[in-house]
């Protein structure tokens, strides 16, 4: 409505004003419980005078900032004509100053309390398919152990793995839509689980993720 606009802090420089204190140090009372559902409760005090903050984000559109105000040109003389989209935004975040931060949404104050600015590039192929399997506590490992709950072995072959990849990579979601594409994969059938004794194994081919085919299901 009209009123909510006027009253709403659009541009979120209320909440990064009430952060300030909080990176340059301050005891901040913290309701341990949660602070909705029991306001009456005590609050525990901490410290962040000595907490490391590393604040980040995705920053969609600071790229066309930056871009602007070099006036376009953010690639260089050297560089391939046919770039491709990813690689040039890219090379022009890495050109980010505190000025085009401003202009993005950030107060000057805000931005003074972060001193180092860098950018990351974003995962790759392999990089999401390393996420996937290599860890100790990786995703694939994690929902092969929900399945032996069930005495169920999940198996997912090596196209399998790759279409969710190429997935994740296609929703330009990075590591955190690895989850939701494993998810919407296996729901179903750990939904039934329970109710089955017979079943030994689950694969996941490709198919499963492209075509929306069912995991092959193997009996005892």
């Amino acid at each position: 409505s009209e009123h909510q606009s006027i009253t709403r802090d659009v541009s979120g420089e209320g909440v990064q004003q009430a952060l300030l204190k909080m990176i340059e140090g301050t005891k901040a009372g913290v309701p341990a419980q949660g602070g909705r559902k029991h306001p009456m409760q005590d609050l525990i005090y901490m410290d962040t005078s000595n907490i490391l903050f590393i604040c980040g984000g995705a920053f969609d559109g600071l790229a066309e900032i930056i871009k602007n105000r070099k006036g376009g040109k953010v690639i260089g003389f050297n560089s391939p004509i046919q770039t491709k989209e990813e690689e040039i935004k890219e090379n022009i975040l890495s050109k980010v100053e505190p000025e085009d931060l401003v202009k993005f949404g950030l107060i000057p104050e805000f931005i003074g309390r972060l001193p180092i600015i860098t950018t990351i590039n974003e995962l790759g192929k392999d990089a999401l398919k390393e996420i996937l399997e290599k860890p100790k506590n990786s995703l694939i490992k994690q929902y092969k152990k929900l399945f032996e709950l069930d005495g169920v072995e999940l198996v997912l072959n090596d196209d399998a793995i790759e279409a969710i990849v190429n997935k994740a990579l296609e929703r330009k979601t990075g590591a955190r839509g690895l989850r939701s594409i494993l998810e919407d994969i296996v729901k179903e059938v750990m939904f039934e689980l329970p109710s089955k004794e017979n079943i030994s194994k689950c694969i996941i081919t490709k198919e499963v993720i492209t075509e929306k085919a069912f995991p092959e299901i193997i009996e005892k």
